[in-house]
């Protein structure tokens, strides 16, 4: 449990196009309803081994709740909802039924790559792989990350 720090201007757009039209005529509590809808998709869609995750919105943080069968779930979970525009912080407040080590949290900064970040953290950029693996399936590809998104670096 904790609270993480995310880049409030980076990461992504929570709303469409056709969200966002439709935010206009909306009250901000509906606005706020739409967007958690929105990061709930996310999280679902990643199909994790998670049960009753909820978020609360207020303001730019969001609180997670709910169970995670692995730290691994958790941290995609905390992940997902806070590489978000608009969002500064998640505060975690689920627990997991397999306890493992945590992971270090990473923000990408302008230059980086897996390799770089790699060598950084382990001492070698050819590691740059379990970077990539802990962070699926939010990322697709090891060459697009972008500068403000945080990433899981896994213990080795």
């Amino acid at each position: 449990m904790g609270l993480f720090s995310f880049l409030k201007g980076s990461g992504s757009k929570l709303l469409d196009k056709k969200g966002e039209e439709a935010a206009k005529t909306k009250s901000a509590t509906e606005v706020t309803q739409m967007k958690k809808d929105a990061m709930l998709k996310a999280i679902n869609d990643l199909n994790l081994p998670v049960k009753n995750v909820s978020l609360d919105i207020h303001g730019d943080t969001v609180t997670v709740y709910g169970q995670a069968e692995t730290q691994f779930a958790k941290e995609l979970v905390i992940l997902t909802a806070g590489n978000n525009v608009g969002i500064s912080s998640v505060d975690d407040r689920m627990s997991v039924v397999k306890v493992e080590p945590e992971a270090t949290f990473y923000e990408v900064k302008s230059g980086d790559t897996l390799s770089k970040i790699a060598k950084s953290h382990y001492g070698d950029a050819m590691k740059y792989n379990s970077i990539f693996e802990a962070n699926k399936p939010m990322l697709k590809d090891p060459d697009k990350i972008y500068p403000g998104q945080v990433l899981r670096i896994p213990k080795l």
